[in-house]
């Protein structure tokens, strides 16, 4: 467990300048040691004297606003820290949920597969223009009209934990949670709304439809674990060896059926295979399954990999502290 002066001293040097970090972290310790031996000295007790310290430092943010004479102003010293914060949180997660939704949408139901990419990233652009707008405007409404938020007063208390390192960042899971859903919503898509047509215009699946009653609801199956996955490790913050191990069997789960229905020539539909030539004549379709197997393969391999060294990189880490 971290003291309430390195909780204090990670909470202000998050919002300070890095190149500045160190020389202001010596600083700000050397004082508010000073500060706590004025105090002891004169028969206070130690953890209470440095309650006390911290508490007439005040808020971390405000100080480290200070250090790098970096005024609180946008919407003003009374509400910027809760004005930041929300808009932060916003931010984070609301445009991004909106952009993958669109996405999927334009590519499922709108029959706008090309589109989709370009259409979730404008609906998400839009969705972080509007919050940071009606936040802004919220906030300045309520500072300029005299509104009291009731918000409680600082105190040591609401002090984070001095944050852990995080091998697992949010945008690579976001990043991974947002194509796995891509690859779900492409086994609707393809059946339903398939850019191949036959002759007469009518859309023929680029999947075989028999592998409905078998092969693809258990795909299916298997990308959803995969987010799950993805959650349960960004919540670990860190590769383990059981998310290996459940990484790697759910790789090889996915790549085994994958690999036996294109060299058995059961994944596509035999219309499609029918309908164009390059595929049809020849050794088309096989010179394209033996390339699939080779990308999924190397794919798995890699994965399996990247996930086993970056596990050992974790433990090593940790070890040495």
């Amino acid at each position: 467990m971290s003291t309430l002066t390195d909780r204090y001293l990670a909470a202000t040097l998050r919002a300070v300048p890095a190149p500045r970090r160190e020389e202001i972290a010596t600083e700000l310790r050397a004082a508010i040691a000073d500060m706590v031996d004025d105090r002891t000295s004169g028969g206070q007790d130690p953890a209470t004297a440095e309650r006390d310290v911290l508490t007439e430092l005040g808020h971390p943010e405000r100080l480290a606003a200070r250090y790098a004479d970096r005024r609180l102003q946008l919407i003003g010293p009374a509400y910027y820290l809760v004005w930041q914060r929300l808009l932060r949180r916003l931010l984070t997660v609301i445009p991004g949920v909106v952009g993958v939704v669109v996405g999927v949408a334009q590519a499922t139901v709108g029959d706008n597969p090309g589109g989709a990419i370009g259409s979730g990233i404008t609906a998400a652009f839009q969705t972080a223009v509007q919050i940071a707008f009606w936040v802004t405007l919220s906030f300045a409404i309520l500072e300029r009209t005299n509104a009291s938020l009731d918000l409680p007063e600082w105190n040591v208390d609401q002090l984070p934990e001095a944050p852990a390192e995080r091998d697992i960042r949010l945008p690579d899971t976001c990043a991974s949670v947002a194509m796995t859903l891509l690859t779900l919503a492409f086994l609707p898509w393809q059946h339903f709304r398939s850019w191949a047509r036959d002759t007469d215009g009518t859309r023929i699946p680029l999947l075989d439809p028999a592998l409905w009653t078998s092969w693809l609801p258990v795909l299916a199956g298997l990308l959803v674990a995969a987010m799950a996955l993805e959650l349960v490790k960004y919540r670990t913050g860190r590769w383990t060896r059981p998310l290996v191990v459940a990484n790697a069997l759910l790789d090889l789960a996915f790549a085994v059926p994958m690999i036996w229905l294109l060299l058995g020539d059961r994944l596509l539909n035999p219309d499609l295979v029918a309908r164009f030539s390059w595929l049809r004549d020849g050794d088309g379709l096989g010179l394209t399954s033996r390339v699939t197997v080779v990308v999924i393969v190397a794919v798995t391999v890699w994965d399996i990999a990247d996930s086993t060294l970056k596990a050992r990189r974790s433990a090593a880490v940790r070890a040495d502290a």
